[in-house]
């Protein structure tokens, strides 16, 4: 969610149970405004906290003109001072993906790969590496593997340019009620897979400027969405059944949505049998 907007979205994701303390709040409210500037970001997101055994990681991601770009990831544990994540590598999500439980709440910790081959194993001693990964690996790994899978935005209110970058719509002006409750007004907001497995007749009514991304309606496992209306109705909420703690928000005809994550850092791998 847009750090301009924190508080009052806060307060409209806060049915969940999850949220900051107003001490927090008020951190993050005089931090994150510095954390734009001296990063130079064009924007910056509060992308939500994972709670560790013996402290909590609060995430910020910057963003800059091309949405589609990779963001900057950053984390704290204080909501003062930031340090950023390295970006985060195809091996490093597959070794993050072997990982189980909790997340400690030390960035230092490690954790030994024990379902790691014997040639990779065999390679990284010769390297003077030891078959372990950091938990601030692990970290930008999770982050990363929570946006692919449920990181998403109302159906236009991002564009497509001809020459390929992604830019926020300034004419977007919010989904209607109607349009709000179902799961093909939004869209993930990551590289499409769906969307390439489509047949020409499927995209002759897609507009190629909005229309550009994969929507959550064929989602596996089915069922991993729910839509509530909250607030007495002015306000359309998705929780993620996949990751436990995702929630995210619109308010219809206007231009308030984001998401925001609050959990564990875990997937929920039972959700097939739960539904």
């Amino acid at each position: 969610m847009d750090a301009a907007s924190l508080p009052a979205a806060l307060d409209l994701v806060a049915s969940g149970g999850a949220g900051l303390s107003p001490e927090k709040r008020a951190a993050l409210g005089a931090s994150l405004p510095l954390l734009q500037r001296d990063y130079r970001f064009e924007r910056v997101w509060f992308w939500g906290s994972i709670q560790g055994l013996r402290g909590a990681y609060y995430i910020a991601e910057g963003l800059g003109p091309d949405r589609a770009a990779p963001r900057s990831r950053l984390y704290s544990l204080n909501c003062v001072e930031w340090s950023l994540l390295p970006p985060a590598s195809e091996d490093t999500v597959a070794q993050a993906e072997k990982l189980k439980g909790r997340f400690q709440g030390d960035p230092s910790f490690e954790y030994e790969l024990t379902e790691i081959k014997a040639e990779d194993a065999e390679k990284l001693i010769e390297d003077g590496q030891q078959p372990v990964i950091k938990e601030e690996a692990r970290l930008v790994a999770t982050i990363e593997q929570i946006d692919k899978a449920v990181g998403i935005i109302p159906r236009g209110s991002f564009v497509k340019t001809p020459l390929g970058s992604v830019h926020e719509n300034r004419n977007f002006e919010g989904l209607s009620l109607t349009e709000a409750k179902k799961l093909s007004s939004y869209f993930h907001l990551t590289e499409p897979v769906n969307l390439k497995n489509k047949t020409l007749l499927e995209k002759a009514d897609l507009d190629p400027s909005t229309d550009f991304l994969d929507s959550l309606e064929h989602d596996i496992p089915k069922g991993s969405w729910t839509v509530q209306l909250e607030k007495g109705g002015i306000v359309v909420v998705l929780r993620s059944l996949l990751w436990l703690g995702l929630t995210f928000y619109h308010v219809p005809m206007t231009k308030q949505y984001g998401y925001v994550y609050f959990g564990t850092g875990e997937k929920n791998l039972d959700l097939p049998f739960m539904l």
